[in-house]
């Protein structure tokens, strides 16, 4: 029996690195939402109502919000660890962020309350949102995607 290991592509470091950046500012993001509170979403330019939205949030949505955020960045050391079950949790991740989205903008009034944003002073239009929750989910579904292929592959074991 002969011992055939697969070699690990280049771009598994690059996406690897991306991936922990992007999803480690998510979870700078949740632990000053946690931990600094309405302080920390004023400064980021949210509007009082949308504070009082996420204070108000129940404890079940801000697990999911966590498991969401912290899989992420869970998933992405274990790409870079090479490690098999980056897919299904980053597959996890990706699924609470789409319960969130569902429960921003179906369960609940979060999608009026989250339609604007203030920027320099200047309400940003719930557009901004839309393509930010957009661009959130294409880089959750290229990330677990990406780490499905490479498991499929055998680059990751």
């Amino acid at each position: 029996m002969t011992d055939m290991t697969v070699k690990t592509p280049w771009h598994l470091w690059a996406v690897g690195a991306v991936s922990l950046l992007w999803n480690g500012f998510g979870g700078y993001d949740y632990t000053m939402s946690m931990t600094q509170g309405a302080a920390y979403m004023a400064t980021a330019g949210m509007t009082p109502d949308q504070i009082a939205y996420y204070e108000a949030m129940p404890v079940w949505m801000t697990a999911i919000w966590a498991v969401g955020v912290w899989g992420g960045v869970l998933g992405s050391l274990l790409l870079l660890l090479r490690n098999k079950l980056a897919f299904p949790v980053f597959a996890v991740s990706f699924g609470a962020f789409l319960f969130s989205l569902l429960y921003t903008y179906g369960l609940s009034n979060g999608g009026k309350v989250m339609g604007f944003m203030m920027q320099d002073g200047v309400k940003v239009a719930s557009s901004m949102i839309i393509i930010f929750n957009v661009v959130i989910a294409a880089c959750c579904a290229f990330f677990t995607r990406y780490a499905w292929m490479m498991r499929k592959k055998g680059v990751l074991r």
